[in-house]
């Protein structure tokens, strides 16, 4: 699991224009393949019955161990890993989509933008929850939630009404039936919750603080869920991912002996290998990880993710070459996912690969452009195989990504004398080095 930039807003340029507008503090993302791809298959039938397309919205994990989800976008619902590890049945996940989708549908965050935009306090929302990445010293990537610093517009932006919680509910409890899920996984997260309304507002959740709890929406809840009746059956596909999502969460999140004591809980014998390989791993004992990893491979071999988790500890214990084997052999069964394009890429570079590297490379951020990893290791690339200009680009437009615009000016100063007057790369240097200006004539 890498922790890699990830941003919502569409294009560069759009980026660049709320960077150099608004300053942003981070928080990180969790963001992996193997996860994403299980959340996915979690969410997809409850995102149909909403009317919404489960190939755009996505459903990405905040690295926080409290307990919230939230939507800030129309296209992108965050939940915290600490309320997935909380949870006990894909039943439960399935409801906190379906309640954050409402959101979506309902028109609640659209009414709020509006009402913000009016009030010219848009701004303090910096970029409402785009990511932002910076490397770090392991050559793992940080992302971030980027937000304003006006606390007060965020605590306004994200306070749902009672009103438009009671719609959710209703909303999203019509959208479990119509999916074929136990609707009464919505009242199972609200018991997370109960008792904590009495707290002090330090002490309650976030999920409590914008998702106002109470006795009269407790007991809505409660009838909403007699009047459709418990008709969903458990899907086996959710419930093997939710058991995966969770199981590979917690192995990196929990200390690694918690883990490894309670290997037998996992009901499925492959989760329970990968939950045991990344446990291992975390304690750099490495041929007891690439054992259970490779056990987990003999079952199913043509599931991408394992290799892609083989490719990782290879890769974190120096072993490049058969870490770009193992990345290889996961884009070769999925071979449009950017997230295993960066890590074989990554691994390619690393064993000296540099032209393969840089090809790979480039095809992941054709797909998704916000990987700061990425950038970093493309940037690599083009250095080493002598295009200096589109090294220094690609290395501003990292630096823009995490919102240090000034750092990103230099390099964008420094692509715009190197690359050809009027060409596509020259193009985004200077949409960089302008929105640099613009920032700095702010301060």
């Amino acid at each position: 699991m890498f922790f890699h930039l990830f941003f919502r807003l569409t294009s560069i340029p759009v980026i660049l224009l709320w960077l150099a507008a608004t300053p942003v503090q981070a928080q990180s993302l969790l963001r992996d393949a193997d996860l994403e791809y299980g959340l996915r298959q979690i969410a997809t039938p409850v995102l149909s019955a909403a009317g919404l397309s489960p190939s755009r919205v996505k459903v990405l994990v905040v690295n926080d161990s409290s307990l919230n989800a939230f939507v800030v976008s129309n296209d992108a619902i965050f939940v915290h890993y600490g309320l997935i590890n909380r949870m006990e049945s894909a039943a439960m996940l399935q409801a906190v989509i379906a309640h954050e989708a409402a959101h979506i549908v309902n028109g609640h965050l659209t009414r709020r933008l509006t009402n913000l935009s009016a009030a010219r306090t848009a701004s303090g929302l910096g970029l409402a929850l785009a990511a932002v990445a910076a490397a770090t010293g392991n050559g793992r990537a940080a992302s971030g939630l980027a937000l304003g610093t006006q606390s007060s517009a965020q605590a306004r932006f994200f306070k749902h009404t009672r009103a438009e919680e009671a719609s959710a509910d209703q909303s999203g409890i019509r959208f479990l039936k119509s999916a074929g899920v136990d609707p009464s996984g919505m009242s199972d997260v609200l018991d997370l919750f109960r008792g904590q309304e009495v707290l002090s507002e330090t002490r309650q959740d976030p999920y409590l603080r914008s998702h106002p709890l109470s006795r009269d929406r407790l007991r809505a809840v409660e009838g909403f869920v007699a009047a459709y009746g418990n008709t969903g059956k458990e899907d086996p596909t959710a419930a093997y991912w939710f058991e995966r999502v969770k199981g590979k969460l917690s192995a990196y999140t929990r200390n690694p002996k918690w883990t490894l004591r309670r290997l037998k809980e996992t009901p499925y014998k492959d989760v329970r290998l990968l939950r045991e390989a990344v446990a291992e791993h975390r304690q750099s004992r490495t041929k007891q990880a690439l054992r259970a990893i490779d056990s987990a491979i003999a079952m199913r071999p043509s599931d991408p993710f394992y290799h892609d988790q083989r490719g990782q500890i290879l890769i974190e214990t120096r072993n490049f070459d058969a870490s770009a084997a193992a990345y290889g052999r996961a884009v070769q069964l999925s071979p449009n996912d950017a997230l295993l394009l960066s890590g074989y890429g990554r691994a390619l570079l690393a064993a000296g690969k540099v032209t393969q590297a840089k090809g790979v490379l480039e095809k992941a951020r054709t797909i998704d452009f916000r990987d700061g990893s990425m950038l970093r290791d493309l940037s690599v690339a083009y250095a080493k195989s002598g295009q200096t200009g589109m090294a220094a680009l690609v290395t501003a437009e990292r630096y823009a990504l995490a919102g240090r615009l000034s750092d990103a000016g230099i390099h964008a100063k420094r692509a715009v004398g190197l690359l050809p007057t009027g060409s596509g790369p020259w193009q985004r240097a200077q949409d960089v080095l302008i929105a640099s200006e613009r920032a700095a004539k702010r301060r």
